[in-house]
């Protein structure tokens, strides 16, 4: 055999796709003194090289009839080539990708390897770059148990001969540079597994971009052409206290907030206006999006994502989800996103069995199946795993400015016996239920994100008493910013949908909360969990008749605004619709055209603006010295009051009372005599209440009355809240 001519064996495994390592006798090799090229292009009859420059180097023998060639080149030194192929139907020219040395480097196996590469999202997926004098896409997956992975798509047929990637040892990474290729190209990995079979094509884990469902190819997008206006909004972010500020959440579903045409989802641009616009008149500080990572099923309200780098294609191109969330702050405004890192769905061009192998989740069921919503569970303790979700999180943080990343299904990732039944699951090292390698996940994460991203929130959504969920993670706890108080939302629509003459009996359902309300640093949610499946809307849900319901709903949402803990209301309920929500259907909008629902909308609006304004309504939330009782016990009239305090700020004093009946002299114990103004009323004629009030203030008289140096005779409204703010004037 002469010198560099290739075996038939190697040759007739190359055109196959069944070659093991492409990269060794492809491309451009050193001979004794001269170089070889080889290459396999088919389709083509004849193959000439040169260099990019296009000097030609020498023409190629064709040497097996499926497009593989060889042969000697007139070089002096390694640079990549440029092929010019032929055949009876033309002409067209192929840059060899296997003439190009790699763009991963030794530094980047080092950090993988060690799980501390914090900006995996810039070398892995697709990124187009220039490299070794040429611009075109370089391809990275991880998939360190396949025999063969190849990048598909448009460009090569969907061929996967004829771009089979190299193989990095030492981290299981595949990574190829083709060279011509840009932007909006489709594309997905075909993958050998161990077992020499071959998987369904996968799509990109890294993807930027995804094709819009049913399709589910992955798309070459940048996330670095967008240029934002938003430095001053994010300094003043980074400089605030998150604890301290106020917070009032619009929670939403883009795909069913409006509809375009009463049919078609409104385009992320059409958002930034028409949604942003919307939540800054209601005076809400931030939206919390129901997942926006690409999903394949729209009942799965996003959550089960298959694209977590990519922002879903229903509304548009990334670049426009950029658009959305610099608006947004353009306008003061927040974006928080639902995060999915407890599970993922088991389609098979996700990442169930990636490699052939249970790769991104556990291969035991008991540790790697979830029985509630039939997906996958995030193998936590493997290091690439939880690089590939920490990145995650960073990514959003970074590439898209998000503001905060609300957490899904916390208590699922907690306990390994979640939902499960003796015998289902696999107790810890120690002997427990606690999930350790998913606790270690959680803690690290919140340590990379808070410590890369001044003025981020997380916030977990956790609905048991683990300890310490929104405590730091260096004293034990979770490092979670925030935690969802489940138990307050569960306890108050107890109440509230029971008859008003029933509630004497149940007064503990809304003081009970306050005996925790301070154990962590919770929000408040009325969330889309409470309006689907059967449970009705929130105005529904109320006891009593139809004025007790719209009254009831109106006195719930003051009780709530002046209660500790930040505010989170799912996106209609603001206008007190009727029938609960459903992701196939636009919001009621026509119901804003009848008084009951737009005074509730009104009041929300009301409520918004003296929460921000007010910083005792805001200003400790979180901590038990800015909140006293001083009305808990009046179970027969079902009446509670208390005061909200932040430092030398005005307090506030919040009194409910939560029957039909109005209150005509009530004796309200207060902290300070002197004039209380009445910012909230929420039996106002304007919100559509009865108009029963005090005038707009009441007048405290230094009188030592249940504790407090003062009192105040007041009217109290049928089944309604009062808020009053203590005037210096």
């Amino acid at each position: 055999m002469a010198a560099g001519v290739l075996s038939k064996a190697e040759v007739d495994a190359l055109v196959v796709g069944q070659h093991h390592d492409p990269f060794a006798v492809l491309g451009l090799h050193k001979i004794g003194r001269g170089f070889v090229a080889r290459a396999f292009v088919s389709g083509a009859e004849t193959l000439a090289a040169h260099t990019l420059a296009g000097e030609k180097i020498g023409d190629l023998a064709k040497t097996n009839d499926a497009g593989f060639f060889e042969g000697a080149v007139k070089l002096k030194e390694r640079q990549p080539l440029r092929f010019e192929a032929a055949n009876a139907g033309g002409q067209w020219h192929v840059i060899d990708p296997y003439s190009f040395g790699p763009v991963l480097g030794p530094l980047d196996d080092y950090y993988v390897a060690q799980g501390t590469h914090l900006r995996l999202y810039d070398k892995m997926g697709a990124h187009v770059i220039s490299h070794e004098g040429a611009t075109g896409v370089h391809f990275a997956v991880w998939a360190p148990n396949a025999q063969r992975v190849s990048v598909i798509g448009d460009f090569n047929d969907w061929d996967g001969r004829r771009h089979v990637m190299r193989k990095r040892m030492g981290t299981g990474v595949w990574e190829i540079f083709l060279p011509g290729l840009d932007e909006d190209v489709k594309y997905k990995f075909e993958i050998i597994g161990a077992d020499g079979s071959r998987l369904p094509l996968k799509a990109d884990p890294y993807a930027f971009a995804a094709e819009l469902r049913p399709h589910t190819a992955s798309l070459v997008a940048s996330v670095n052409h967008f240029e934002w206006s938003d430095g001053d909004y994010l300094k003043a972010r980074g400089a605030r206290d998150a604890r301290r500020s106020p917070m009032s959440i619009y929670e939403v579903h883009l795909g069913s907030w409006r509809k375009k045409d009463g049919a078609g989802f409104l385009s992320y641009d059409e958002l930034a206006s028409e949604l942003v616009n919307y939540v800054r008149d209601l005076g809400f500080t931030h939206i919390e999006l129901l997942p926006i990572s690409e999903h394949p099923y729209d009942p799965s309200w996003g959550y089960q994502p298959t694209g977590l780098y990519a922002p879903t294609s229903r509304f548009g191109d990334p670049e426009g989800f950029a658009r959305f969330v610099n608006a947004a702050h353009a306008a003061g405004i927040g974006i928080i996103i639902d995060w999915v890192p407890a599970h993922f769905p088991t389609d098979e061009f996700g990442l169930a069995n990636f490699d052939g192998t249970a790769l991104y989740e556990h291969a035991d069921p008991r540790k790697g199946f979830h029985p509630d919503w039939n997906t996958a569970i995030y193998n936590f303790g493997r290091t690439e795993v939880q690089s590939f979700l920490i990145n995650n999180a960073l990514f959003w943080l970074e590439k898209y400015h998000i503001d905060g990343l609300r957490v899904d299904a916390v208590a699922s990732m907690l306990y390994l016996d979640y939902s499960r039944k003796s015998g289902e699951w696999i107790p810890n090292e120690h002997g427990g239920n606690e999930n350790l390698e998913a606790i270690a996940f959680l803690k690290r994460m919140n340590e990379v994100c808070y410590g890369t991203h001044p003025g981020i929130i997380t916030i977990a959504e956790e609905s048991t008493a683990f300890p310490g969920v929104s405590q730091p993670s260096y004293s034990g706890g979770l490092g979670f910013g925030f935690k969802w108080n489940m138990g307050f939302m569960h306890d108050t629509l107890q109440y509230m949908s029971r008859d008003p003459i029933h509630r004497r009996h149940h007064h503990n359902d809304l003081t009970f909360g306050l005996l925790y309300a301070f154990t962590e640093n919770f929000v408040l949610p009325l969330s889309h969990d409470e309006v689907v499946h059967g449970k009705g809307s929130l105005l529904s849900k109320m006891g009593g008749d139809t004025w007790a319901k719209f009254a009831g709903l109106r006195a719930y949402y003051a009780f709530m605004w002046a209660y500790p803990g930040k505010k989170l209301l799912f996106m209609g309920q603001e206008f007190a619709p009727w029938d609960e929500w459903s992701e196939a259907k636009s919001l009621d909008w026509h119901l804003l055209g009848f008084e009951p629902h737009k005074g509730v909308q009104t009041l929300i609006a009301d409520l918004n603006r003296h929460y921000t304004s007010s910083p005792a309504m805001h200003g400790r939330d979180c901590e038990g010295e800015g909140f006293q009782w001083l009305i808990a016990d009046d179970y027969t009239n079902s009446v509670f009051a208390w005061v909200r305090w932040a430092g030398e700020a005005a307090p506030i004093v919040s009194i409910s009372n939560l029957t039909p009946v109005p209150r005509v002299g009530y004796g309200i114990p207060l902290p300070r005599a002197g004039r209380w103004i009445e910012k909230i009323n929420s039996d106002a004629l304007a919100y559509g209440g009865t108009g029963l009030g005090n005038g707009g203030s009441v007048i405290a008289i230094a009188k030592e009355t249940a504790g407090q140096p003062a009192e105040a005779i007041v009217t109290l409204p049928p089944m309604a809240t009062l808020i009053l703010e203590f005037s210096a004037t």
